[in-house]
Formats: C-alpha cells, structure tokens, sequence
C-alpha cells in the first residue's frame, strides 16, 4: 500500500490578527502561507508535479483556534491524473469558539482513466463558523468526464452532532456520465455554518424557480437555524465559479482583504 503523506496547518488568533502556528508538509504536499492585509490568516496547498499521480495519498489536519480566522484554499487546480490504483486525499478540520474557516480548493479536473477519492471532515464547536466548497470540472479539452471514478464525501458535525454526512459518487459503471449530466460541465458542493456566514446563507436561499437552460443550477437545503448545504451545476467551470464569488462576495470582508484580487475573475 502507498504511503500516505501527511501535513498540517495551525491558525491561532495573535491581537487582532491570525497567524499562521503550524505548517507541516510531507512530499508530495506543499503549503504555502503569503502575508495578506487582513485579519485572517492564508494558506494555500500545492502537490509535486501540479496534480495526484497514480497511488499519492495526502491527508491533511487543520486546527483553527479560539477566535481565530483562517482561509484555506489551492495554488491552483488540482488535477488528477490516470491512475488504475487510484489516488486519495483526506482533510480534517476543528475549529473552535468563535473561530471561522473558509475552505474554497481551486476546482477538482479528474483526467481520462483517473480514479479518486477525497473525504473532507469539518469538526465545529458551539460558535464557530465554516464556509467550505469543492468544484468539480469535466476535465481537460477531449477528455470530457472521462473519469474511472470520483468519490467526494463531506461531513459537517457540531458539538458531535452531525450536520451533514454525504459521499458524491461518479462513476461510469453506473452510466455513461457525459449522458447522465447532459449540458454541465462543472459541478459544485458549498456548506455553511455558524453566525459569520448569515448574510450569505439568505442570499442562496432566496433563488426562485430555474430558468429554462439557465447556465447555472442551484438548489439550497437548511441543515440547521445557521447552517446550509448549497448544490450547483453549471454549464462550465467558468460559469460556476463567476456565481459562486458573485454570491460570496462578503468573503472580502470577512477576511479584511480579497483572495481573488490576486487572480484573474
């Protein structure tokens, strides 16, 4: 069996500030933690190679302190490449009171003949607060969810209760997938909880029916008074992502500086 990588990141609130306490790589991950102008503290994950080769394993821990504010995201997208054995990645978080972790990886591309799965589990105690996504694209040019297979799970629990336990499961053998999800080629997950994300949560819950051929898909579940669990489709990753950060554009603010300023929109 491969060997599993592990790494782990460590936020802890510093005056008015987070700071970064932790930052643990094993190959082929790689963290990244740049300076920012804001309150929260940022890291970004890379991989060796820009993507999963067949048999990597990663498994990263995230512990964000009492009051703390930490932004997690991608350095870019990760792509997974062919890989008969498969490639796994697993992501664990605890936040504490009052802490917050926003959690928006760069969109997932599964290449032709790829096998993946990836587990992300967000632990939250009384007060804390989450804004988590994973964007999932058809794939390269010609290579259009041409995919062995792709598990994505996500767990959402409180105090020990759960909020949200579910595993996505794309797999060909069940049906040719190009047919199955027709017109989209980008596919979204977003889970919020806690009071720093209210504003957010009742700006996608407020959709009305759906457009005939409307570009984009939305379908909005309460899990709790605080707390959603957002669905989307799209008709391109472009599409989905220019949505989502319409839709949480108070991130800027939560954070006191724009993660996306730095990137192309």
């Amino acid at each position: 069996m491969a060997r599993t990588a592990q790494g782990s990141l460590g936020f802890e609130r510093a005056g008015a500030r987070t700071v970064v306490r932790t930052a643990y790589a094993e190959s082929p991950l790689r963290l990244l933690t740049p300076r920012n102008h804001g309150r929260a503290a940022w890291a970004y994950t890379s991989t060796l190679g820009g993507g999963f080769v067949d048999g990597d394993r990663v498994r990263l821990r995230i512990a964000v302190g009492e009051g703390a504010q930490a932004f997690v995201s991608s350095q870019g997208a990760t792509r997974i490449y062919r890989s008969p054995r498969g490639c796994e990645s697993e992501l664990r978080a605890e936040v504490a009171a009052g802490g917050a972790l926003v959690l928006m990886p760069d969109p997932l591309a599964c290449f032709a003949g790829a096998r993946y799965r990836q587990r992300t589990e967000l632990e939250l105690s009384d007060g804390a607060s989450v804004l988590a996504w994973d964007v999932l694209s058809a794939g390269r040019s010609g290579e259009r969810w041409a995919f062995e297979q792709c598990s994505l799970g996500l767990a959402v629990r409180r105090g020990g209760i759960s909020l949200v336990d579910e595993r996505w499961l794309l797999d060909p053998a069940q049906g040719p997938l190009p047919e199955r999800l027709g017109r989209f080629d980008a596919l979204a997950n977003l889970c919020f909880a806690g009071p720093l994300s209210a504003g957010m949560r009742d700006r996608l819950a407020l959709d009305g029916p759906v457009a005939p051929r409307a570009p984009v898909v939305i379908s909005a579940s309460r899990l709790a008074d605080d707390a959603m669990l957002v669905r989307l489709a799209a008709i391109s990753v472009e599409e989905l992502i220019r949505e989502l950060r319409a839709r949480l554009r108070d991130i800027p603010l939560l954070l006191g500086d724009d993660p996306w300023a730095r990137r192309a929109a």
